[in-house]
């Protein structure tokens, strides 16, 4: 049934003041009534929380009561999607997803199986190399400490299970390997050469129906801060394996790809979820946000893949003022 009025509710919504106006384009050009409610642990210090219709305070995302928190705000609210916004949320979310629906309301995730993968980065690099997508080598700190002999240095340093550019550091020697951890840690071989971002969208048949991607000129705390649209024919092909290896992915999702120039081009991580760099893709006319919502208010798709190259972003900080 076609909706013209929906409500959506974007977790976790910190700083994603981008992605909110994003789906405010998206709902105006096809004349939806939208209202985007946005929910933080602390919405009163959330830049995203201060422009959305309405705001809420949730538990973290580790708290027993968080999924429980957003069900009831989606059936106080009328809330017909729910769109994550950082890796740790998605797990909960997903295993609740069924219950959401359910009750009439989409959580834009995949399914838990793939969502124990792409958490899981020395499992991500297993499951693509298995489907002949070019990864890094990858190990366990601790299963190959002092067995690294065979390795070439330097390597990265990384958590198992982080996000966000988190405690990621390069290794010259086993001796600057730290002696303990307080979370399992992976090594990865060291590549360098051009980042790029690929985003990419997978309509509710499971079709790969959009590939776009943007050269990372500049980060700051993980995210695309200048990057710029290029068109990559092994980035779709990497895209195309990634569908291999995880049939049930859906919605937007993000890889990330360094091309060494010794080894090639090679995925080192996947997020299941819009990617911080999302506007970007949106102004190059990968329009993501409308091709879900077209899906959750079931009108016809317009989904494709036309998008511009050489679209540059260059980010800057903004500030919103109360009292």
């Amino acid at each position: 049934m076609t909706q013209r009025s929906l409500n959506i509710l974007v977790s976790s919504a910190g700083r994603r003041v981008g992605l909110i106006e994003c789906f405010r384009r998206a709902a105006q050009t096809l004349q939806i009534d939208l209202k985007v409610f946005a929910c933080d642990v602390d919405p009163d210090l959330s830049a995203a929380c201060a422009i959305a219709d309405r705001a809420f305070t949730v538990p973290a995302y580790g708290h027993p009561e968080f999924a429980a928190r957003l069900a009831d705000l989606a059936q106080a609210n009328e809330i017909r999607l729910i769109v994550p916004t950082i890796d740790p949320e998605l797990l909960p979310l997903a295993i609740a997803a069924d219950a959401f629906a359910q009750a009439g309301c989409r959580v834009h995730v995949s399914p838990p199986p793939v969502i124990d993968v792409v958490r899981d980065k020395l499992e991500t690099m297993r499951v693509l190399a298995a489907a002949d997508v070019p990864v890094p080598r990858t190990g366990m700190l601790e299963e190959v400490r002092g067995k690294l002999a065979d390795w070439d240095w330097p390597l990265f340093l990384k958590p198992n299970a982080g996000s966000a550019s988190r405690s990621i550091s390069v290794v010259g020697s086993e001796a600057e390997l730290p002696a303990s951890s307080s979370e399992p840690m992976i090594l990865q071989q060291y590549l360098d050469g051009p980042e790029h971002t690929v985003n990419a969208f997978v309509n509710a048949a499971g079709d790969l129906v959009s590939v776009i991607s943007h050269r990372r000129l500049r980060i700051r705390a993980g995210e695309v801060e200048k990057g710029v649209t290029e068109r990559h024919a092994v980035h779709r092909a990497m895209a195309e394996g990634i569908m291999r290896a995880l049939p049930a992915l859906r919605g937007a999702f993000c890889f990330q790809v360094i091309d060494d120039s010794r080894t090639g081009p090679r995925v080192i991580e996947i997020n299941a979820r819009f990617g911080g760099g999302y506007p970007l893709v949106d102004h190059a006319g990968a329009t993501y946000a409308r091709f879900l919502l077209e899906e959750v208010a079931g009108l016809p798709s317009t989904a494709h893949d036309n998008w511009r190259e050489g679209v540059l972003m260059l980010r800057y900080d903004a500030a919103i003022f109360r009292g």
